[in-house]
Protein backbone atom coordinates (compact mmCIF):
# COMPACT_ATOMS: atom_id res chain seq x y z
CA UNK A 1 0.00 0.00 0.00
CA UNK A 2 2.72 2.51 0.90
CA UNK A 3 4.74 1.57 -2.32
CA UNK A 4 1.51 2.41 -4.55
CA UNK A 5 1.20 5.59 -2.83
CA UNK A 6 4.44 7.04 -3.24
CA UNK A 7 4.90 5.69 -7.19
CA UNK A 8 1.56 7.40 -7.42
CA UNK A 9 3.44 10.65 -5.84
CA UNK A 10 6.14 10.24 -8.07
CA UNK A 11 3.94 10.02 -11.00
CA UNK A 12 1.85 12.98 -9.90
CA UNK A 13 5.05 15.30 -9.67
CA UNK A 14 6.26 14.11 -13.10
CA UNK A 15 3.34 15.09 -14.24
CA UNK A 16 2.68 18.53 -12.18
CA UNK A 17 6.67 19.84 -12.89
CA UNK A 18 6.90 18.39 -16.34
CA UNK A 19 10.36 20.49 -18.23
CA UNK A 20 11.23 21.96 -14.68
CA UNK A 21 14.44 19.50 -13.54
CA UNK A 22 15.47 21.60 -10.26
CA UNK A 23 11.24 21.27 -9.43
CA UNK A 24 10.70 18.23 -10.38
CA UNK A 25 14.19 16.62 -8.07
CA UNK A 26 13.01 19.24 -5.03
CA UNK A 27 9.77 17.35 -5.02
CA UNK A 28 10.77 13.67 -5.52
CA UNK A 29 13.53 14.40 -2.84
CA UNK A 30 11.02 15.80 -0.15
CA UNK A 31 8.67 12.79 -1.27
CA UNK A 32 11.16 10.25 -0.27
CA UNK A 33 12.30 12.06 3.09
CA UNK A 34 8.77 12.26 4.23
CA UNK A 35 8.40 8.28 3.28
CA UNK A 36 12.08 7.48 5.14
CA UNK A 37 10.94 9.54 8.15
CA UNK A 38 7.84 7.17 8.17
CA UNK A 39 9.76 4.00 7.37
CA UNK A 40 9.63 2.86 11.16
CA UNK A 41 5.90 2.52 11.51
CA UNK A 42 3.85 -0.47 12.13
CA UNK A 43 2.48 -2.15 9.07
CA UNK A 44 -0.93 -1.98 10.66
CA UNK A 45 -0.89 1.41 12.89
CA UNK A 46 -3.37 3.78 11.97
CA UNK A 47 -0.93 6.89 11.93
CA UNK A 48 0.49 4.75 8.67
CA UNK A 49 -2.67 4.79 7.29
CA UNK A 50 -3.07 8.56 7.81
CA UNK A 51 0.22 9.02 6.13
CA UNK A 52 -0.31 7.13 3.17
CA UNK A 53 -3.77 8.84 2.84
CA UNK A 54 -2.26 12.38 3.22
CA UNK A 55 0.11 10.75 0.15
CA UNK A 56 -2.45 10.29 -2.13
CA UNK A 57 -4.06 13.55 -0.87
CA UNK A 58 -0.74 15.72 -1.87
CA UNK A 59 -0.79 13.06 -5.04
CA UNK A 60 -4.37 14.26 -6.01
CA UNK A 61 -3.41 17.66 -5.56
CA UNK A 62 -0.08 18.29 -7.68
CA UNK A 63 -1.93 16.30 -10.59
CA UNK A 64 -4.97 18.35 -10.76
CA UNK A 65 -4.41 21.66 -9.53
CA UNK A 66 -0.81 22.81 -9.89
CA UNK A 67 -0.13 24.43 -13.61
CA UNK A 68 3.23 25.86 -14.53
CA UNK A 69 3.52 29.19 -16.05
CA UNK A 70 6.66 30.62 -18.33
CA UNK A 71 7.03 34.18 -18.99
CA UNK A 72 6.62 34.50 -22.65
CA UNK A 73 7.61 38.07 -22.72
CA UNK A 74 8.90 41.30 -20.72
CA UNK A 75 5.58 42.21 -19.97
CA UNK A 76 4.43 39.87 -17.73
CA UNK A 77 2.46 37.63 -19.72
CA UNK A 78 2.68 33.79 -19.13
CA UNK A 79 1.90 30.43 -21.22
CA UNK A 80 0.55 27.57 -18.81
CA UNK A 81 0.80 24.56 -19.32
CA UNK A 82 -2.45 22.87 -18.62
CA UNK A 83 -2.04 18.86 -18.63
CA UNK A 84 -5.15 16.62 -19.47
CA UNK A 85 -5.34 15.49 -15.66
CA UNK A 86 -5.58 19.64 -14.66
CA UNK A 87 -9.05 19.99 -12.97
CA UNK A 88 -10.96 22.38 -14.91
CA UNK A 89 -14.50 24.11 -13.83
CA UNK A 90 -17.28 25.45 -15.30
CA UNK A 91 -18.49 28.18 -13.14
CA UNK A 92 -21.20 26.46 -12.31
CA UNK A 93 -21.13 26.59 -7.97
CA UNK A 94 -20.37 30.78 -8.85
CA UNK A 95 -23.51 31.59 -10.86
CA UNK A 96 -25.50 29.50 -8.33
CA UNK A 97 -24.28 31.76 -5.34
CA UNK A 98 -25.35 34.93 -7.34
CA UNK A 99 -28.99 34.61 -6.41
CA UNK A 100 -28.41 34.77 -2.37
CA UNK A 101 -26.58 37.80 -1.92
CA UNK A 102 -27.44 40.06 0.75
CA UNK A 103 -26.55 43.48 -1.66
CA UNK A 104 -28.49 46.24 -0.42
CA UNK A 105 -29.80 44.72 2.87
CA UNK A 106 -28.97 47.26 5.74
CA UNK A 107 -26.64 44.50 8.35
CA UNK A 108 -28.02 45.82 11.83
CA UNK A 109 -32.16 46.00 10.86
CA UNK A 110 -34.79 43.59 11.91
Amino acid sequence: MALQAYRNLLRSARIAFQGDVNMLVASRQEARKNFENNRGLAPESEELSKQIAHAEEVAKFLRENVVQGQATDDTGNYKLRIHEHTERGDNEDIRKGKGSTLAGTKCCSS
